[in-house]
């Protein structure tokens, strides 16, 4: 397939310039977007991470992509990469249409893994809200013990001791992070239990209200948008709870969402083979006909 890269700057701070990847295929015709969240724990990854043959997928399908970056804890904390979000989000409705012609009334936000708990805030934190969100693997609360107590599966690898921790963060923000030092500051942070501080600037234990406006769901609403969520029922960094329980909070409130078990996956089933090392990715029949149902999700919801 051919088709455009571009690559702009979507928000310049004190410390970095924010940059946006838009995948377009050739043409004038306004289409609907689609702005896409890397996951990395809030701490590391960046905006490259989308997978190639998914930004087919969406393109074929009539949608531009935009990958963006948003600054990364611990060095830039929750609320501001919160800012990030919304001016992203902001940037894409505003200058899309002149920029890199899209239809910003037809905006769907999708995300994977903290980027799922990005796109899930999207849902109450951006104005006007989305067309739809689509959450892989992501998570609903950030203040839970999953999170704010030190996990059983990561606690299986060797500790990580502070010094090394810290060693690779720390000083002015940063929006590209894919280096081995950033993971195990990740790591150490889930053995001990402190991600929601590190992230926050908050303690959950003695701090719980600060937790309110940072979980989705303690702010579904009846206006919350259509929301997919898909995840593995044996993800062993996000708990897949955290998905049943957020489909089942958009229920009670009547949400249109669906929830999509993927049976015998683990997190990043999309990215990673399963348990029997099956083929990565779309070319795993599951994976596809999951992938399929997105597509389905957004033409109900964002290109109708």
């Amino acid at each position: 397939m051919t088709y455009a890269k571009y690559t702009y700057i979507y928000k310049t701070t004190q410390d970095c310039q924010i940059q946006a990847d838009v995948y377009r295929l050739p043409g004038e015709a306004q289409q609907p977007a689609i702005l896409w969240l890397h996951g990395g724990g809030l701490i590391f990854g960046d905006r490259t991470r989308i997978r190639p043959e998914q930004v087919e997928q969406y393109l074929a399908a009539g949608y531009t992509v935009v990958s963006i970056d948003y600054r990364l804890a611990p060095e830039t904390k929750l609320q501001a990469i919160l800012e990030d979000l919304k001016d992203g989000y902001d940037w894409v409705r505003r200058q899309g249409p002149a920029l890199f012609q899209i239809d910003p009334d037809r905006l769907a936000v999708i995300g994977h893994s903290a980027g799922g708990y990005l796109t899930l805030m999207a849902g109450f934190w951006v104005d006007p809200r989305p067309k739809a969100l689509i959450s892989f693997y992501g998570y609903g609360d950030i203040a839970g013990e999953w999170y704010s107590r030190p996990s059983p599966h990561y606690c299986k690898e060797p500790a990580v001791s502070p010094e090394v921790a810290y060693q690779g963060v720390g000083g002015t923000a940063i929006t590209e992070g894919q280096s081995d030092q950033r993971w195990l500051f990740y790591l150490y942070c889930r053995q001990q239990g402190l991600w929601p501080k590190e992230v926050t600037g908050y303690d959950p234990h003695t701090e719980p209200q600060a937790f309110e406006r940072f979980c989705p769901i303690r702010n579904i609403t009846p206006d919350y948008p259509p929301t997919l969520l898909l995840h593995g029922d044996e993800d062993t960094d996000v708990p897949f709870e955290q998905s049943s329980q957020m489909a089942a909070s958009l229920k009670q409130h009547q949400i249109p969402h669906q929830l999509i078990t993927m049976k015998g996956f683990g997190h990043g089933f999309d990215v990673f083979p399963d348990r029997n090392g099956a083929p990565i990715g779309l070319k795993h029949p599951q994976v596809a006909e999951a992938f399929e149902k997105v597509l389905v999700f957004l033409k109900e919801h964002v290109s109708n």
